[in-house]
């Protein structure tokens, strides 16, 4: 079997742009890879363009490791987030390809079930806030997550908090925090987002502060280049803290690793090369201790392709689920695309990644200007005019 070439479509909303790329072969299989971009999706489309012709096209899609190590070194460049993302997407599509042409699904192909036995896995809510920054707001908005069974939600109650948070601002972001706290009850997990905001004095303190709400965990609660300055957060608080979406190779986890400053890495698998590549750090992060939540902004064809690593992974903790909060509409165009229920994924049986892009429901859903600005007013709303 020969790939023969690779097609993509851009699913847009307001603040996000989707990319699905169709790897295809000589023998009919078509299997489907995703992710999502942040600015930068037609130098996305213009890269995977050139690794089609250069890299992809003659391939055999089971020799996964081969094409990934070509596609990673073989234009000699350091591999970062568009080379990687590319990467991704083709990678996850020959795993569909191989699953499909062997009649199992994914995971039975990388292990087998190590953290679902009873065939689910535990999902986390976000992109369900979008509403006015109110305590009252997000408490009904919170119980609507409840109402639909989620035993777990994410948000960032900061604002545009940058470095610094003033005193208003901390008890605004306090009691958006309190609220959503009583709306979902002590006995669900309350995860709470800080997308690297803040200087390290102000990430200790607010971390003090918020321990009386019992977060699961604290991400990314400063900018993640620094890896001391994350250490120095970690040593001050003893709340869980989480960071990793922003790398974009397993390799470059080794120093945060070694720092013993984070709890739960959140690699994107559709930023760090793949299945395989995931599933290796994922590895890395057991013997170090280390539970895995992947970051999963993107549609229906990531978040099977993530549930394919969790099924596997004996150290998953959750996966982070957008849309039935955010652009729900989106799910349509994809086929079997997997759901939430009572809170939970349920394991797919279906040989590959067991969905299908439907290309025309794609077209109804063209690519946009989408922007996402976390520092902008209102970016809670993502409605792309207060940014991301």
């Amino acid at each position: 079997m020969r790939i023969t070439g690779i097609s993509t479509h851009v699913v847009g909303t307001p603040w996000r742009n989707l990319t699905y790329v169709q790897v295809h072969t000589d023998e009919g299989l078509t299997g489907v890879g995703e992710t999502r971009m942040l600015g930068h999706t037609d130098a996305l489309i213009g890269y995977l363009r050139e690794a089609e012709a250069n890299h992809v096209a003659g391939s055999d899609p089971f020799a996964v490791e081969d094409l990934v190590r070509r596609m990673k070194y073989g234009d000699y460049g350091r591999a970062g987030e568009i080379v990687m993302s590319g990467i991704a997407c083709v990678e996850m599509a020959c795993w569909d390809i191989k699953g499909q042409a062997l009649g199992v699904p994914v995971w039975q192909l990388l292990g087998g079930r190590a953290n679902a036995s009873d065939n689910r896995v535990k999902a986390y809510a976000n992109g369900w806030y979008t509403v006015e920054r109110t305590p009252e707001a997000f408490h009904e908005a919170a119980r609507a997550v409840v109402e639909r069974g989620y035993q777990a939600l994410k948000l960032d109650p900061f604002g545009t908090g940058s470095f610094e948070l003033d005193h208003a601002e901390t008890v605004r972001s306090l009691s958006l925090v309190e609220a959503v706290r009583d709306a979902i009850g002590p006995e669900r997990e309350l995860l709470l987002e800080m997308h690297g905001r803040f200087s390290p004095a102000t990430a200790i303190r607010l971390a003090r502060e918020l321990e009386p709400f019992q977060p699961a965990w604290l991400e990314e609660p400063v900018p993640p280049e620094n890896l001391k300055a994350l250490a120095k957060v970690a040593e001050k608080t003893t709340l869980p803290i989480a960071t990793g979406e922003r790398i974009h190779d397993r390799i470059e986890f080794r120093e945060l690793f070694e720092s013993q400053a984070v709890d739960i890495i959140q690699p994107d698998l559709g930023h760090t090369g793949g299945i395989g590549e995931m599933r290796k750090l994922a590895a890395t992060a057991e013997t170090h201790y280390v539970l895995v939540a992947p970051h999963n902004v993107g549609g229906s064809v990531l978040t099977a392709a993530s549930l394919q690593l969790a099924g596997c992974t004996p150290n998953f903790k959750i996966l982070e689920h957008f849309n039935d909060f955010a652009d729900a509409e989106i799910k349509k165009v994809v086929k079997n695309a997997p759901e939430v229920v009572d809170g939970y994924f349920t394991l797919s049986e279906e040989p590959g990644l067991g969905v299908r892009l439907d290309v025309d429901a794609a077209a109804e859903f063209p690519q946009q200007q989408a922007h996402f600005d976390l520092w902008a007013e209102g970016w809670e709303k993502r409605d792309g005019k207060g940014g991301q």
